[in-house]
This record gives structure tokens, C-alpha cells and sequence, in this order.
């Protein structure tokens, strides 16, 4: 029997998936955008870029920059009654 994987990117065939008119990376000026505390983002996974992205649950959830850690940028989403904290590279971030 062969196991089912359990990866960090596992069920994202559909929801990671670029038009083909778009496939690469971005422009650097997607990693240049400085945010500051308080500015509206929405979560836009870049698949073409794996580091500092964050769970799939949250691609397109609208969420408020709390804090920078490095490069990354800590970002709050409400998901439920909670908020949750996403820590997420500029290049998966998109300004409201």
C-alpha cells in the first residue's frame, strides 16, 4: 500500500495554480512594497515562490499588519472568533 502524502503544500493542485501567461516569478517589485503597522493586506500565495508562504487555509483572507520580524511581515486574520497570526514574506501579500 503506498501512504498519502501529509506535505505542507498536499490538496493545492487547483488552489496554487497560475495561468499559464503568468507562470514565473513575480516582479521584484512585489518584495520591495514596505507595509506599515495597521495597513490592510490580502493573503496571496505566490506559488512560485516557497519560502515564508503561509498555509493554504488562509490564501485570500484579509487580514492587518501587526509587526515585521525580519524580511516577513506578522500578519493578523480572523478565522472564526479568533485572530491568528500569519508570519508571511511580501511576495504572498497584496495590498487592499
Amino acid at each position: 500500500m503506498v501512504r498519502t502524502s501529509k506535505g505542507f503544500r498536499r490538496a493545492t493542485r487547483q488552489l496554487l495554480r497560475k495561468h499559464p501567461r503568468k507562470r514565473g516569478l513575480r516582479p521584484l517589485g512585489y518584495m520591495l512594497i514596505n507595509y506599515e503597522v495597521g495597513d490592510r493586506v490580502v493573503i496571496d500565495i505566490d506559488p512560485a515562490t516557497h519560502k515564508g508562504q503561509p498555509h493554504r487555509r488562509y490564501h485570500g483572507k484579509v487580514g492587518t499588519i501587526l509587526d515585521r520580524r525580519g524580511r516577513a511581515y506578522i500578519v493578523g486574520v480572523r478565522v472564526g472568533g479568533k485572530t491568528k497570526q500569519i508570519i508571511a514574506l511580501p511576495e504572498h501579500l497584496r495590498k487592499i
